[in-house]
């Protein structure tokens, strides 16, 4: 298990862009898969995109597929989810999590061990 943390969440306009990252202190974060996950009080967890541990496989969601990428940087010991043309639906609590299994995180029922607090993305029209 690590202990994650995130930033890069905030308020942006219909079309803009922003780079959400996800990092841990623990050296053992760079054999974790990593995948993002969404939700919205209206919504049960949405599976968002996912990467192995050393990046060579990613998986996206029909719905963020050609806007956003998912990236891992080992030597930084952190994760992110660059996205962009942002809509108002993307507005959502978004959350990463991490885990040693690849098929725990690329799912849209995880089974991840570690999960970050979340952070808030607002897409205003």
């Amino acid at each position: 298990q690590v202990h994650l943390v995130h930033s890069g969440g905030g308020l942006v306009q219909s079309g803009g862009s922003l780079r959400l990252s996800c990092a841990a202190s623990e050296p053992s974060f760079r054999t974790f898969a990593v995948g993002w996950f969404r939700q919205t009080p209206e919504k049960e967890r949405e599976f968002v995109a996912a990467i192995s541990w050393k990046g060579g496989n990613t998986n996206y969601a029909d719905s963020v597929k050609g806007r956003f990428t998912i990236s891992k940087d080992n030597s930084a010991n952190a994760a992110y989810l660059q996205m962009r043309r942002l809509k108002p639906e993307d507005t959502a609590v978004y959350y990463c999590a991490a885990d040693p299994s690849y098929a725990n995180v690329a799912t849209t029922t995880p089974r991840a061990t570690s999960w970050g607090q979340g952070t808030q993305v607002t897409v205003s029209s």
